[in-house]
């Protein structure tokens, strides 16, 4: 099938993927999910293509596909531009301009699809959590995110490629989820959960002892009775899912019940991944741990009871009603597995199952601590040679013709006050003018973390013969934006919602204004990745973590000179820009923000990268004023393009 076909779908088209296995076709545990909660939510609102790197046919796997739904077969060459640039599964719109791609982003669509059809699906609705949050922090900056989205499913996928030198030792990913179950939940309104869960405590004892003298030492310590776990706090789990069948929690407790502590209440233990509730995290997981247990249980039973809180989880995930439908429609049979006993575990069993986490935890605290303020940072680093220099702006004076431009374009559009409106635009001719520095028609620039399009959409009127795409995780930004460059009827502009690492598609140049903490440094990784340019304006320099895929300092001159701790002193110092502060203390922080931003051009230069820090003008739009530009080495020199930011300027 051509993707001039599939664009011109009426429906919104949901692409997954079937990846090959010792010549045998297969779903990879990403696409599995995606089934199961198209089956379990009984969702109808999209046209469903399986792409194959290859030419075959779904036929062969027909017993693990919904009976109920209909699906195209698609060679991967004949995606939708969109599309192809991003990891799947992803999800384009009827218009073929909005593309939402990666696992979390597909499924809470999929989700609100659901809802909007069938405004009575309470069950579906409650799958996005309390607040409608469950999975939306993207995996960059939410750990839980991480490991429910990349982790288990990426260790599971590494388990079945290659099972017989991992069944003795667990995976951390699954090890890390076993002691998360193991931990006392927290949900809204916990309290008069507690005290129910206590009262049914204190009843069961009586039941248990006709004298009302039983033993209290065994089964009826707080969080000890798995009886009054399953029977309290699994009902008021499944009667969130507003099931009839479920009868409701006690609305009042006894005055002795009222009068106890909140600190002497009995915790209240998982029953799903979340806590109380069924959630989208359980819809992930199923899949991955079914896949996983049934390894086990088949090749290494005997390690089945280091994990005592996910088989009781897998267990309780098989009670939410339409979860068995759901998995058997997906060619899931699930079943109660329990652990072996103690005189069944082989050798290995004795090992520790925690021991991996702690000796990690161990490793990521022993950076000795730091205490002092920038200066001795900055001292250090001055008498190594460093010191923080900011090239000089190529055309401090150039302006886009806002008097001439249309009003979706100007950022006074929406609720923003006049004197931020003017400090907005002052950054969008910074950005603008590097960015028509760089370009040449037929380029592709992909505007990271784009919110409403500020950039974006200024770029796409101001150079038609390039091509624009919008990356931003927000929904609810990205479809503003799409919406503002319609009123334009821009037609070289695409948009992607999605964690930039989703994002796999080529492209010349990579901006991005205000790129909080580490998107600055993935932002500046996927470009030398992709061989690309960059402008970017740095943002939350103190928000800076260690990340997974990330150590700092970056550059090697800098990792001589500082340690971690030092270096996030200048991160945490370089925040303090605001206009409010006293003169001497910004100056500090800017010398700071320059200092990292320093750090950051030294390591993209070890790609053969050109890099300029500059300051935006005037200095005055922005706290945040620094301006990373770096040029390829594949590229010639960057004041090539000169010229054509002075046609602009006088069009």
């Amino acid at each position: 099938m051509k993707h001039t076909d599939v664009q011109q779908q009426q429906q919104a088209s949901l692409f997954l993927e079937v990846c090959s296995q010792n010549e045998e076709l297969r779903l990879p545990l990403h696409t599995s999910i995606v089934l199961f909660l198209l089956s379990y939510s009984e969702c109808k609102s999209f046209k469903v293509f399986l792409v194959f790197t290859k030419p075959a046919s779904s036929q062969s796997l027909r017993s693990q596909l919904p009976e109920s739904l209909h699906v195209c077969d698609v060679q991967l060459e004949d995606l939708p531009q969109l599309v192809r640039g991003c990891r799947l599964p992803a999800v384009l719109d009827e218009t073929g301009r909005l593309c939402r791609a990666g696992l979390a982003v597909v499924l809470r669509h999929i989700i609100n699809k659901t809802t909007e059809a069938d405004p009575s699906r309470n069950d579906v609705l409650a799958l996005l959590g309390f607040k409608k949050t469950c999975l939306k922090a993207c995996a960059e900056v939410s750990k839980w995110t991480r490991l429910c989205e990349i982790g288990i499913p990426s260790a599971v996928e590494e388990h079945l490629r290659n099972p017989t030198n991992q069944y003795q030792q667990l995976p951390l990913s699954i090890l890390t989820l076993e002691r998360r179950l193991a931990e006392p939940v927290k949900v809204h309104n916990d309290d008069k959960i507690r005290r129910q869960k206590l009262q049914e405590q204190r009843q069961n004892e009586k039941n248990e002892s006709p004298e009302g003298q039983g033993n209290t030492d065994s089964d009826t310590q707080p969080g000890q009775s798995p009886q009054v776990c399953d029977g309290l706090e699994l009902r008021a789990a499944l009667a969130k899912l507003s099931v009839d069948s479920v009868p409701a929690l006690t609305t009042r407790e006894n005055s002795e019940i009222r009068k106890v502590k909140t600190t002497d209440l009995p915790p209240l233990e998982h029953v799903f991944a979340e806590g109380l509730y069924f959630t989208l995290t359980d819809v992930v997981l199923l899949p991955c741990i079914y896949q996983y247990l049934c390894s086990l249980q088949a090749h290494a039973a005997s390690t089945l009871h280091q994990l005592p809180h996910l088989l009781r989880w897998y267990s309780r995930v098989q009670e939410v009603p339409g979860v068995l439908r759901a998995a058997k429609d997906c060619g899931m049979t699930l079943c109660i597995l329990e652990a072996p006993s103690p005189s069944l575990q082989g050798p290995s069993a004795e090992a520790n199952p925690t021991s991996q986490l702690e000796q990690e935890q161990q490793e990521m605290t022993t950076q000795p601590p730091f205490v002092g303020g920038p200066r001795p940072t900055m001292t250090k680093l001055k008498e190594n040679g460093i010191e923080a220099v900011f090239a000089p702006h190529p055309c401090p004076d150039w302006t886009l013709p806002w008097d001439n431009l249309p009003e979706a374009i100007n950022p006074t559009e929406g609720k923003m006050s006049n004197i931020r409106a003017v400090r907005k635009r002052q950054q969008l001719n910074n950005l603008v003018a590097m960015v028509t520095e760089l370009a040449r028609p037929g380029y592709t620039i992909v505007d990271f973390c784009s919110g409403t399009g500020h950039v974006g959409i200024v770029l796409a009127h101001a150079l038609p013969d390039c091509q624009v795409i919008l990356i931003e995780n927000k929904e609810e930004s990205l479809v503003r934006a799409k919406s503002r460059s319609a009123e334009l009827s821009l037609g070289n502009i695409g948009f992607i919602q999605a964690n930039l690492d989703y994002f796999t598609g080529p492209f010349h140049i990579g901006v991005a204004l205000h790129a909080c903490g580490v998107a600055t440094d993935m932002v500046m990784e996927h470009c030398i990745q992709a061989g690309a340019a960059f402008v970017i304006s740095p943002c939350c320099y103190g928000f800076v973590p260690n990340a997974i895929k990330f150590s700092f300092p970056r550059s090697k001159r800098f990792q001589e000179t500082l340690s971690y701790k030092e270096h996030m002193i200048l991160c945490r110092f370089a925040d303090q820009t605001a206009v409010q502060l006293p003169p001497e203390r910004r100056l500090i922080g800017k010398q700071c923000m320059g200092l990292v931003d320093l750090d950051r051009s030294w390591a993209a230069e070890t790609h053969g990268y050109s890099v300029r820090v500059m300051t935006m003008e005037p200095e005055s739009c922005s706290p945040k004023n620094n301006m990373l530009v770096g040029r390829s080495p594949q590229k010639s020199g960057l004041d090539e393009g000169a010229s054509h930011v002075e046609a602009l300027a006088h069009n």
